[in-house]
C-alpha cells in the first residue's frame, strides 16, 4: 500500500515482500542533511501466521513493496515511512496452509505497539559488520528462532545409530555361543555387515537428494527393524532362533540401512540447529553408534551366553528397532518451518533458484575432492575412524599383553573406549560451536591420541596407565570425526552436506577394511624401547612396542604434519556472521529495545508452529 507516517521514530520504516520463499525488510531513514539512505537493516525469513488487526488479499502479499529514498526524504527526522505488502487474510485458514502463505511485516508489530516500541527503534544504533551494499542484492536473513523439535531429530537418529551397530557387533561379547548356534565365526558376520554397509553408502546419498530426508530415515528405520525380526523370529514366542541364512539376510537389511544414520548427521544439523550447536549435533549423532558398541558388550556379554538369552536378547533388540521406527514415522520431520541461520536460508533459496538436478554422487565426490581445504579435514576424519577401529580391534590382546585378563574388566574398559568416544565429541564439539578453532582442537586432539596410543602400546606398562591411555584414546580420537564433518562443511560451502559425509565415510570404512589386516600382519614385530624409570614399581623397566603400534605413530604424525597446511576459510561461518547484525542500544530504551526482539521471536515461533498438528512436506518447510 502507500507509505503510512508514523511518529515517533527517527530511522525508517519495514517493508516487507515475497522474495520466492523469502520475506525482505527495508528500512529507509533520515537524517538531518544528509539524503536517506536504503539497506537491508534485519531481512528475515518469517514463519507464518495471523497477526492481530491485519486484513489484505492473497495477491497483494505477492507485492514487493519498498519506500522510496525520494519520499523518505522528504519526512521529518521525527517521522517514519512504513510500507508493506499485506498478509492474507487469516480467517479460514489452517495451520498448514498459514505456514504456506502467511508472510506478515514485523513493522505491523512496530505500528501495533507505536510509542514505546517505535521510541526503542529509534533508540538502536544498527551497524553491519560486512560493507553495506544495495538492499536487493543482500541475503534474506532468518530470525533468530529455534525449534524443539531440533532435539526430537537429534533423538531419533542417535537411537537408530545406536540400534544399527548394536546389531553389527550383537555377538561380538559372545562368539562360543554363536558358534556353538550356527557352526559359524560371528567375524565373518561382521565382515558381511561391513562390507555391505560400503556398498549403501553408494546408494544412500542418491536417495537423499531425491526424497529428502525424512522419507530415507523412515524407511531405512522400517528396514532395520525388518532386519532385526529376521535374526531373532517373533520376539519372546518362537523357540529356536532362525536359521542362518535367515539370520545374515537380516543382518544385511540393517547394514543397508545404516549409512542412512552416518551420512546424515552434518545435513541435520545445518538444517535443524543454529551455528552455536551444529558441531555439538554432529558429534551426538555421528558418535552415538558407539554406545550401541557399548550395549553389546554389556549386555549382550550377559544375555546371550546361551542359545535361550541370546534368542531373548535379540527378541529386546528387534522391539526396540519396531518402536523407534514407529515414532520415527510419526515425529520425524523433514525441516524446520524457518532456517535456523543464514547460511541454511541462503542454500534454500539458491536450490529453489536454480532447480537445477543434483550431479550423480561420484561426479559429487570428484568435485569435494577438488575444492580446495576439503582434503586435509577428510584425512583428519579417516585417522580417527582407522585409530578408533584398530584400538577396538586388538584392544583385548593389548590388555592381555600387559596382564589383565578377567572378562569382566576388559569388557568394562571396551565399553569405557567407546562411551569416552561420545563424551569428547560432545564436550569438544561444544567448543568449536564457541570458537570456530577446527583447525587447532583438530591439531590438539591428533597430539593428544599420539601421547596416548604410546602409553596404550607399551607392553610393561601399568595397569592404571594403560586404561587411561585406551580411554584418553577414545575422548581424543573419536571427536576428530564430527569436528572435521562440520569443517568440511564449512570449507565446502554450499556443496551437499549428505554427499561430503557419505564421501568421509566411505574412505574411513575403506581405509580401516585395508589397515587392520595390515597392522594384525605386523603386530609380532616388537620394537625396545630405551629404559625408563617406572615410578609405579620403582624400578627401571625397559618397554617393548608392537608393530601395530608403531604403523599408527606414523599415520597419526604424517596426518598433524599434513594438517598444519590447512588454510582454507570458513565459507558457512562467513555467510552466517554476514548477517549477524550489533545493536548498540542506548538510554533507559535498552530494555524495551531487547523486550520487542524478544517479543516478536516468541510470536514468530508460536506462528510458525501452528501447523505443527498436520504433515508437512518439503515445500512447506522451506
Amino acid at each position: 500500500g502507500p507509505p503510512v507516517a508514523v511518529a515517533g521514530a527517527s530511522h525508517a520504516v519495514y517493508s516487507w515482500c515475497r522474495r520466492g520463499t523469502g520475506v525482505g525488510i527495508t528500512t529507509a531513514w533520515t537524517c538531518p542533511g544528509r539524503p536517506a539512505a536504503t539497506q537491508d537493516s534485519r531481512a528475515m525469513r518469517l514463519g507464518c501466521g495471523p497477526l492481530s488487526g491485519t486484513r489484505g488479499s492473497q495477491s497483494a502479499a505477492r507485492l514487493c513493496s519498498r519506500p522510496s529514498p525520494g519520499v523518505a526524504s522528504g519526512l521529518p527526522a521525527a517521522q517514519t515511512t512504513y510500507s508493506a505488502a499485506a498478509p492474507f487474510v487469516a480467517g479460514g485458514l489452517s495451520g498448514r496452509r498459514r505456514l504456506r502463505h502467511l508472510r506478515y511485516a514485523i513493522g505491523a508489530v512496530a505500528t501495533a505497539r507505536a510509542g514505546a516500541l517505535a521510541a526503542a527503534v529509534a533508540s538502536a544504533r544498527v551497524r553491519r559488520r560486512s560493507t553495506p551494499v544495495e538492499a536487493v542484492e543482500e541475503p534474506v536473513c532468518p530470525p533468530p528462532v529455534l525449534y524443539d523439535q531440533r532435539w526430537v531429530q537429534l533423538a531419533y537418529l542417535a537411537l537408530l545409530a545406536l540400534l544399527s551397530d548394536l546389531v553389527c557387533f550383537s555377538v561380538a561379547a559372545t562368539p562360543r555361543t554363536w558358534i556353538a548356534v550356527y557352526g559359524q565365526d560371528p567375524a565373518s558376520l561382521i565382515d558381511i555387515f561391513l562390507f555391505t554397509n560400503v556398498a549403501a553408502c553408494l546408494l544412500e546419498p542418491m536417495a537423499v537428494q531425491r526424497f529428502g530426508l525424512r522419507l530415507p530415515i523412515i524407511g531405512a528405520a522400517l528396514l532395520m527393524a525388518v532386519g532385526c525380526a529376521l535374526r531373532s523370529g517373533v520376539p519372546f514366542l518362537s523357540e529356536q532362533l532362525p536359521v542362518y541364512w535367515v539370520a545374515v539376510v537380516g543382518t544385511m537389511l540393517v547394514a543397508m540401512a545404516q549409512p542412512f544414520f552416518q551420512c546424515t548427521p552434518p545435513l541435520l544439523s545445518a538444517t535443524w540447529f543454529a551455528p552455536s550447536e551444529r558441531a555439538l549435533a554432529t558429534a551426538v549423532a555421528i558418535n552415538f553408534n558407539q554406545v550401541g558398541i557399548a550395549t553389546a558388550f554389556l549386555v549382550g556379554g550377559e544375555l546371550a551366553r546361551t542359545e535361550a538369552g541370546m534368542k531373548d536378547y535379540f527378541g529386546f533388540i528387534t522391539v526396540a528397532s519396531v518402536i523407534i521406527a514407529v515414532g520415527a514415522f510419526i515425529q520425524f520431520r523433514e525441516a524446520p518451518p524457518t532456517p535456523p541461520s543464514a547460511s541454511a536460508n541462503e542454500k534454500a533459496n539458491r536450490a529453489l533458484a536454480t532447480a537445477e538436478e543434483a550431479p550423480p554422487f561420484f561426479e559429487t565426490a570428484g568435485q569435494l575432492l577438488r575444492t580446495p581445504g576439503f582434503i586435509p579435514p577428510l584425512t583428519a576424519f579417516v585417522t580417527s575412524i582407522a585409530v578408533t577401529n584398530v584400538i577396538g580391534a586388538f584392544m583385548e590382546r593389548k590388555l592381555e599383553r600387559v596382564g589383565i585378563e578377567d572378562q569382566g574388566t576388559i569388557d568394562l574398559a571396551g565399553a569405557g573406549f567407546e562411551l569416552a568416544i561420545v563424551i569428547g565429541g560432545i564436550v569438544l564439539g561444544s567448543v568449536v560451536d564457541k570458537n570456530k578453532e577446527y583447525k587447532n582442537v583438530t591439531l590438539g586432539c591428533l597430539i593428544a591420541t599420539l601421547v596416548m596410543v604410546i602409553f596404550f602400546g607399551q607392553g610393561q606398562a601399568p595397569h592404571l596407565v594403560v586404561l587411561i591411555a585406551l580411554l584418553g584414546i577414545g575422548a581424543f580420537a573419536g571427536p576428530v570425526q564430527p569436528i572435521n564433518a562440520e569443517l568440511a562443511v564449512e570449507v565446502t560451502f554450499p556443496a551437499d552436506e549428505n554427499a561430503i559425509e557419505a564421501v568421509q565415510q566411505l574412505c574411513g570404512n575403506l581405509f580401516s577394511a585395508l589397515l587392520v589386516p595390515l597392522c594384525e600382519a605386523v603386530a609380532h614385530i616388537e620394537f625396545t624401547l630405551p629404559a625408563w624409570p617406572d615410578a609405579f614399581r620403582g624400578t627401571t623397566t625397559t618397554n617393548t612396542v608392537e608393530g601395530d603400534t608403531v604403523l599408527l605413530l606414523a599415520i597419526i604424525s604424517v596426518v598433524f604434519a599434513y594438517f598444519l597446511t590447512f588454510d582454507a576459510p570458513l565459507k558457512r561461518t562467513l555467510v552466517d556472521e554476514d548477517c549477524v547484525l550489533q545493536v548498540e542500544n542506548r538510554g533507559e530504551n535498552d530494555e524495551d529495545s531487547s523486550a520487542l526482539q524478544k517479543k516478536i521471536s516468541q510470536e514468530l515461533k508460536a506462528l510458525s508452529e501452528a501447523g505443527e498438528d498436520e504433515r508437512w512436506d518439503a515445500s512447506d518447510a522451506r
